[in-house]
């Protein structure tokens, strides 16, 4: 790799380290302890047993031997595996503000993963565009979150299509530990948007089932309202199939805004039918307030 290439890339990674470590710091570290719980409970120890004890506790083999009550104490088990899924297809790459959406997509995972990191817990890795482009298993430690947000920033597709079914197999497959899956996307579905909806349902439930799954869907203001700047080409990113709109005409700009909505609120439907939280982000405001209230409100689902 070019040296001048491999400076940049370490310049944009520790860009991001420092950015996403500081928001973390600051803003996430209890909630993201607080709203991700363990997997199970562990053995702590045997005490005796004190007035106000769980007597379903009672440990009756020491109890017996000693004649003496003891209890088991358990512990619960803290450690967690997060699984990123980001979408990396042709369709991220578009952007009307500051930072497309694959960019808003790379920080987002950042942050989840210096969440995890710095809670002790394991994160894994899956890219995917209609096919799974690469995969890092789930580790801990900071070298590996640098590998993780590295790949997250710079790694180039081969595919340009999205196919969301793969990357839920495939997790679901190679991941036998119940876990935390963040299917990070734009939910730019082929071919008719509605058929692909109904076909995709059956795979989130079956995924959120085996795991923890949460839908983050990342779109573009320019994908709900048309500027008017008279015609203009749209060229869809990942099939290249482009259409001319007068965007100054009223009515085209109306309908415009009216199908993405209606695109938009049946995927929520559909995602939300199969038991799935949603996380709604945009590439012209910052993402940690919606996180920290989407924190908030599954915190207090929770309590």
């Amino acid at each position: 790799m070019d040296t001048q290439l491999t400076k940049e890339i370490l310049k944009k990674v520790r860009q991001v380290e420092v950015r996403t470590s500081r928001l973390v710091n600051d803003s996430l570290a209890g909630n993201y302890q607080s709203v991700f719980k363990g997997s199970g409970m562990n053995f702590d120890e045997v005490r005796e047993y004190v007035p106000g004890d769980d007597i379903r506790s009672i440990d009756w083999n020491v109890t017996a031997r000693t004649g003496i009550p003891h209890i088991k104490k358990f512990t619960e088990e803290r450690e967690l595996t997060i699984m990123l899924m980001i979408d990396i297809s042709g369709s991220g790459d578009f952007g009307s503000t500051d930072s497309s959406k694959r960019e808003m997509m790379a920080e987002l995972g950042s942050v989840l993963a210096f969440s995890a990191v710095k809670n002790n817990d394991k994160v894994g890795l899956v890219l995917f565009t209609d096919f799974v482009e690469l995969y890092i298993p789930p580790q801990k430690g900071k070298t590996h979150i640098l590998r993780i947000i590295r790949e997250i920033l710079f790694f180039q597709p081969q595919g340009k299509d999205t196919n969301l079914k793969l990357p839920l197999d495939f997790v679901n497959r190679v991941i036998k530990r119940k876990c935390i899956n963040f299917l990070i996307s734009d939910f730019c579905l082929p071919g008719n948007f509605q058929e692909s909806l109904n076909d995709l349902q059956p795979k989130l439930q079956i995924s959120n089932r085996r795991h923890d799954l949460i839908a983050v869907i990342v779109s573009d203001p320019r994908e709900f309202d048309l500027p008017d700047v008279g015609w203009l080409t749209l060229e869809d990113a990942e099939t290249g199939e482009q259409v001319d709109l007068n965007t100054s005409d009223p009515s085209i700009r109306t309908q415009y805004s009216q199908l993405a909505g209606v695109r938009h609120k049946s995927l929520q439907k559909t995602i939300r039918s199969a038991g799935i939280d949603i996380l709604n982000l945009s590439t012209d405001a910052p993402y940690l307030p919606p996180l920290l209230n989407f924190f908030g409100a599954r915190k207090g689902r929770n309590a």
